[in-house]
Formats: structure tokens, C-alpha cells, sequence
């Protein structure tokens, strides 16, 4: 069972987020705080799996909460949710060590698999967002990135162009049709290989080197 706080100012987002999860059998909605600073004393009192955390929120906001939050001994893991295209303070949530972002108007499937996926370890992309953030956050590499991309292996580089899509690992076994655990070893030479442990650093190496 994973169980799961929402963090959000609105009360009408928490409610709809509650409503989507709610009913899942592997998930535990725990808990629910308003703001970042009360994030972190329900965060602390309930010890969840997953936060769900919005970015933008007064008193204290989802970048610094998550910050706080990661530089814990054993934190949880974070889902940032955004309402924007493009936020330059999702990658900087990225780069503090979340675990992916979401848009909030996700379909509800989507967003519990990515919720699932968080809690065992895969990072998320939101495909709607990932190249807008990327293309905002990343300088023009094309000749570096085209060299380290032509290290991969063909079936590693079909990998690499799914992670750079925002697929999930099951999503990417479904499309290549290999397993998941076939996909997890790609994914770990791949990073090897490219010298990261970071999807969204992969998928800025995979767009500069125009494979997207």
C-alpha cells in the first residue's frame, strides 16, 4: 500500500485529487496540507510514500518544501503538480531530486499510473510538458549530444527517444515490446553510458541531438 499526501492551496484541486486516488486499492490517501510549511509537519506526523506537491502556494512554496523535504534522512517521494506549460521552477524541483511533474489537469488514469510509478523509483515526465520545459531550460549542445547519442546501441537509443517522450517504463515495454526489466537494464547502460541518473537530463541529450 502507498500512501500519499496532497499538498495544495486549493481546496477544490485537493478535492479532485482525493476523488481520482481515493478509490484505488494500492493507495492510501493519508493526509492533505494547504501550504508548504503545513506540509511539513503532516509530512512528518504521517510519513508518507509520495507527496503530491504543488508548486506555487503562500506561506511557503512547493520549491522550497520540497527542498526541505529531500534533504531529510529517508524523505518521501515527490510528484511536483503544475498548472503551467512551462515553469521554470519544476525543472528546479526536478534538479533538487522529485521525481517527476505532472500537469493537474492529467488524465485521471495517467496521473494514478504516475503516481504508482513515483512510489517504485521511475521518474515521471509529463509528455505535455516535458519538451516545453526543456526546450526553456536547455542550451543548444547539438554536436556534443549527437556524439554521446551515437554511443548507444540502436534498441538503447529507441529507449532513450521513449524516455525523452515522458514514457513510463511499462509504457516503454508496451511500446518496444520488451519487459520492464528489459527496459530498466537499457535504461541503466544508457545512463551509464551518457555519464547521468537523470530522465530529464537524458531527454534534453535526446532533443539536442535532434532524435526527437
Amino acid at each position: 500500500m502507498t500512501r500519499l499526501v496532497i499538498v495544495d492551496d486549493d481546496p477544490m484541486v485537493r478535492t479532485g485529487l482525493r476523488l481520482i486516488l481515493g478509490g484505488e486499492t494500492d493507495l492510501d490517501l493519508v493526509g492533505e496540507a494547504g501550504d508548504g510549511r503545513q506540509a511539513m509537519d503532516v509530512i512528518r506526523d504521517l510519513n508518507p510514500d509520495v507527496v503530491l506537491m504543488d508548486i506555487r502556494m503562500p506561506v511557503q512554496d512547493g520549491l522550497t518544501t520540497t527542498e526541505l523535504l529531500l534533504a531529510q534522512p529517508d524523505p518521501p517521494r515527490v510528484l511536483v503538480l503544475t498548472t503551467f506549460d512551462a515553469d521554470d521552477m519544476v525543472l528546479r524541483a526536478l534538479q533538487l531530486g522529485a521525481g517527476g511533474f505532472l500537469l493537474k489537469d492529467t488524465p485521471p488514469p495517467k496521473m494514478i499510473e504516475a503516481v504508482r510509478a513515483v512510489a517504485r523509483g521511475e521518474p515521471v515526465l509529463s509528455p505535455t510538458v516535458a519538451h516545453q520545459v526543456i526546450a526553456a531550460a536547455t542550451a543548444k549542445h547539438e554536436p556534443q549530444a549527437r556524439r554521446e547519442l551515437a554511443t548507444l546501441t540502436e534498441r538503447e537509443r529507441e529507449v532513450a527517444i521513449e524516455v525523452a517522450k515522458g514514457s513510463t517504463n511499462a509504457e516503454i515495454a508496451e511500446h518496444l515490446f520488451m519487459s520492464v526489466a528489459t527496459v530498466k537494464a537499457n535504461i541503466t547502460r544508457i545512463f551509464a553510458k551518457l555519464e547521468t541518473d537523470n530522465r530529464v537530463i537524458l531527454a534534453m541529450k535526446v532533443r539536442d541531438a535532434g532524435l526527437l
